[in-house]
């Protein structure tokens, strides 16, 4: 009936795997829980992990190489004996006691089942603040705001989903960040069924503010190749569409000279203990428009 999937790179997941295990108990239907580890170097973390084959229906798989999250991600699915797959990170935990109830497999008929993403009202250190209010802010949104993008809406730290729509929907083999936009835009046209809900998990892993920043711009060059290379239409992601009214209305020069003008100041803010969320999607748009100019 459910394969719980964990993707896995030098991450303890004891404590995720115990909390699952906990809230199995109590469950009437077949389950599996798989964690794969994309060949982790931390040889005490990978000792830890391996533990959680003393619950019941666990186990702990290894790859000999790092194949990449996307890679993992299909393995896992292949391997999966059950018909509905929920995929977590290693990095969250069930943000409630009912979480995999709230799923209800044993009588779901959505193709994809989204509860979303919560954070830790606690404030993390200060160089993690920027990952922590965008998060807050931009991901943790209730149901009414989800469905009105329900594909766009899913973030991949955890979702539900029919083993058979996932193996046709990852279709790609990009190992770069950023290729959940190719996940969402093929949900989209296969016109899954997508079932918003309030199950949220809690993201704990929260990295640096200058790591955030580099991710960010990882994920900007994937879509600005992904765009480029026609997968994905010039506005399919808001940032796309704010890029194009610039063009649109003679402004894009001007922005990229004003931005560029403050640019120290505004990552020099984004890596403070009060980062401006406005000045980072001054900063998004402008790296943004900036790889446009690139010949």
């Amino acid at each position: 009936m459910l394969s719980i999937l964990i993707p896995t790179y030098n991450y303890n997941i004891t404590g995720l795997v115990e909390s699952l295990s906990n809230q199995l108990k109590n469950v009437s239907f077949p389950f599996e829980v798989l964690i794969l580890d994309d060949c982790s170097p931390n040889s005490e973390i990978t000792e830890a992990n391996k533990s959680i084959e003393k619950s019941a229906n666990c186990y702990y798989l290894q790859n000999t190489v790092n194949k990449g999250r996307t890679a993992t991600r299909q393995a896992l699915a292949e391997r999966a004996q059950f018909d509905y797959l929920l995929f977590m990170d290693a990095d969250v935990l069930p943000g409630n006691e009912d979480f995999i109830k709230k799923f209800k497999v044993e009588n779901q008929t959505a193709d994809v089942v989204f509860g979303g993403i919560s954070y830790e009202n606690k404030k993390p250190e200060s160089d993690k603040i920027l990952r922590w209010k965008y998060g807050k802010a931009r991901e943790a949104k209730p149901v009414s705001e989800r469905e009105k993008m329900p594909y766009l809406s899913i973030i991949s730290q955890c979702f539900l989903i029919k083993k058979s729509v996932f193996l046709k929907a990852n279709d790609f083999h990009e190992n770069v960040y950023g290729v959940d936009v190719l996940f969402a835009q093929n949900l989209e046209k296969m016109q899954v069924a997508v079932l918003h809900i309030n199950n949220p998990i809690v993201h704990l892993g929260l990295e640096s503010s200058e790591s955030f920043i580099r991710k960010t711009e990882k994920g900007l060059k994937s879509l600005y190749q992904f765009e480029k290379e026609n997968k994905i239409p010039d506005d399919y992601r808001p940032i796309q569409k704010a890029y194009q009214t610039l063009k649109k209305n003679g402004a894009l020069n001007l922005f990229i000279k004003t931005i560029k003008t403050f640019e120290k100041s505004i990552l020099k803010n984004l890596k403070s203990s009060s980062p401006s969320l406005f000045l980072f999607d001054l900063y998004r748009l402008y790296y943004f428009a900036t790889l446009n100019l690139e010949p």
